[in-house]
């Protein structure tokens, strides 16, 4: 049997001399669950603007990236996480939490959480009580954002930053891997205490928290993949951060999504992607 890394359960971080300490996600801590109820992933895809918002504002509702600012027009009244995997969009974007993160369950990688301490390190400090890190499960760390920082972290770096094979994780038991397809492995989470599978979009790592969280069913929004072109709903054409989805779509967001609903429906929760943009892409969703 394989031995697997066993993920720190902690993260500390060297902000001016202080050192802010943040939790990874447990799914057995009893505020993490959403007792079963529906729960609703807002992306950054165009469609976002031809939604009836006023029509979703009373679910569970967890925002990614960008997708955080509908709160200035919007009253969510249950804004149940808020999940960054990528490191880029801190760089690219502080302002939007500047302007609009104000304590929501926070959910990001190391990488996030160390840039973060970098360009936002008053927010760190304010709400860290309320942040879980997220893990990569074939790459702890991540990417890494900022090398000088990265030497302050206090727990064994090497063993974090060491990339495994998907299929390292078969025999897990709380990850589904296929290695079917001959571009990459592909894979999902059942508890990401344990980790998280990548797929090219943090749509994909939200969707893996919500069902480690006990959701009923998840409602995907906003994840429009055939336009990614296009600004995000909060961007325009002079501030568009670059995106990747294009290269990886065919490859590993599709298929990894169609594996997802397909492992999450056996286990009695069904995945509802309602992008009229994206919805003939998937077979399962």
């Amino acid at each position: 049997m394989a031995l697997y890394l066993r993920l720190p359960a902690t993260a500390g971080f060297n902000i001016d001399n202080e050192l802010i300490v943040i939790d990874a996600f447990n799914a057995n801590e009893p505020e993490q669950s959403l007792h079963k109820k529906n729960v609703n992933i807002i992306a950054s895809g165009p469609s976002i603007q031809q939604l009836p918002l006023s029509e979703l504002l009373d679910t569970p509702t967890i925002f990614v990236n960008g997708s955080i600012s509908l709160t200035e027009k919007y009253c969510f009244t249950d804004i149940v996480g808020y999940v960054i995997s990528d490191a880029r969009f801190i760089h690219h974007q502080p302002e939007i939490l500047q302007q609009y993160y104000t304590g929501q369950p926070l959910y990001a990688t190391l990488a996030v959480f160390e840039a973060m301490a970098t360009a936002l390190p008053n927010i760190m400090r304010t709400y860290h009580h309320v942040m879980r890190v997220l893990y990569p499960v074939d790459r702890p760390w991540g990417v890494k954002s900022n090398k000088l920082s990265f030497s302050k972290l206090i727990f064994k770096k090497k063993l974090l930053n060491r990339k495994m094979p998907l299929s390292y994780f078969i025999n897990h038991p709380d990850f589904i891997i296929d290695g079917s397809y001959k571009a990459v492995n592909i894979g999902v989470s059942l508890n990401i205490t344990h980790g998280f599978v990548e797929a090219g979009t943090v749509a994909y790592v939200a969707t893996q928290l919500a069902f480690s969280r006990h959701a009923a069913t998840i409602h995907l929004y906003g994840i429009d993949l055939l336009n990614s072109e296009q600004p995000r709903f909060y961007e325009n054409k002079n501030n568009s951060a670059p995106s990747m989805l294009s290269k990886v779509m065919s490859e590993r967001i599709v298929p990894s999504f169609n594996l997802l609903s397909r492992t999450y429906k056996s286990h009695g929760v069904s995945v509802i992607n309602h992008s009229p943009v994206s919805k003939t892409l998937f077979d399962d969703l």
